[in-house]
């Protein structure tokens, strides 16, 4: 009997995650009815809107149940198929992460083409992050030629394919990372024209200033705290904000002081506001067109940090807090 392995949350974590909030359980492949297939997972996703999950507060996305599978997004090929678009060998890309394989019908399962770049991209690059990048920048952001573009956390799985975005469209980019490592990458890999260490940087809004001495056109929001805070002192006169994420936030148990020069809001005629990819699936197709592309005339590059071992998907997860990962974060499950 073929058996599947799979993550559950066992208690909602207070502050940041713990390896001992999830464990390991098997369950039995159920036999195949037709119409559907049998996948083995073979590349994993973590994200960092899954702490938020983790959480029983209200959000954009339902909170994991206790003791239950564990969702996310996930690349697998089709090992047994009664379905006869789906042949044995299809690679696909689902929601039926933290486990190792899944019995599924077609609804929820997009296949991959192979010509487009290795499998796991399809969790970074060519997938939720990308789009993620995508739709930030051209529709919330109106992304325009010859702009300064400021993109924290850059070398993260969405702020990587954000900074060449707006390089491809003729902007000038500065990118925030955490070491040096990540900023040289950023410089020689991702084409910015500015890369600042935050953590040895000292005083953000000078450095921002410093880098974008006319000011910044569009802040690409992912970190927030005093990124944010420095973004919105350097912004221009009616500059734009795409809050895209917090990750500074998500595991604090104390709210902290706030955004404390929500003054240049107003003085400086800005537009701040949040997105959520899921509202925009129906950019899909012109994302894929313009990362083919872009990838095509060499003007895209990514990384990926890869974890080997399905067991190691909470550690994966906990490295994205600590900034383990230079660009997408993955877990690499088999062969």
């Amino acid at each position: 009997m073929t058996m599947f392995r799979e993550f559950h949350l066992i208690r909602r974590p207070v502050g940041l995650p713990s390896v001992d909030d999830f464990r390991i359980a098997e369950r039995p492949a159920a036999p195949l009815a037709e119409g559907e297939v049998r996948v083995r997972n073979l590349f994993l996703s973590v994200d960092p809107y899954m702490r938020g999950r983790m959480s029983e507060a209200k959000s954009y996305a339902t909170p994991y149940d206790l003791n239950a599978p564990m969702s996310g997004g996930a690349v697998g090929r089709v090992e047994e198929s009664r379905h006869p678009a789906l042949p044995i060998g299809t690679l696909v890309l689902s929601a039926h992460g933290w486990c190792d394989g899944f019995v599924s019908g077609a609804k929820g399962l997009a296949t991959i083409d192979p010509a487009d770049g290795p499998p796991q991209a399809h969790l970074g690059t060519l997938g939720m992050p990308g789009l993620t990048a995508y739709v930030g920048l051209t529709e919330i952001g109106r992304l325009a030629a010859g702009e300064t573009v400021l993109v924290t956390g850059a070398a993260g799985a969405v702020g990587s394919v954000a900074c060449q975005i707006a390089k491809a469209r003729g902007c000038r980019v500065i990118g925030t990372a955490g070491t040096d490592e990540k900023a040289a990458w950023l410089r020689s890999q991702a084409g910015v024209d500015h890369a600042i260490n935050y953590r040895s940087a000292g005083n953000l809004r000078k450095a921002f200033a410093a880098a974008a001495p006319d000011g910044i056109d569009l802040t690409f929001e992912n970190v927030g705290g005093d990124h944010l805070e420095a973004a919105l002192a350097n912004a221009k006169t009616f500059g734009r904000v795409a809050i895209c994420g917090l990750i500074s936030q998500y595991n604090a148990t104390d709210p902290g002081h706030g955004l404390r020069n929500v003054r240049d809001i107003l003085t400086r005629r800005l537009t701040v506001r949040g997105f959520i990819v899921s509202d925009h699936g129906a950019r899909r197709d012109a994302f894929l067109a313009e990362m083919r592309e872009m990838i095509g005339a060499g003007a895209m590059r990514w990384t990926e940090t890869i974890v080997d071992g399905f067991e190691r998907m909470p550690e994966a997860f906990l490295g994205l807090f600590s900034g383990a990962n230079l660009g997408k974060m993955v877990v690499r499950v088999g062969p």
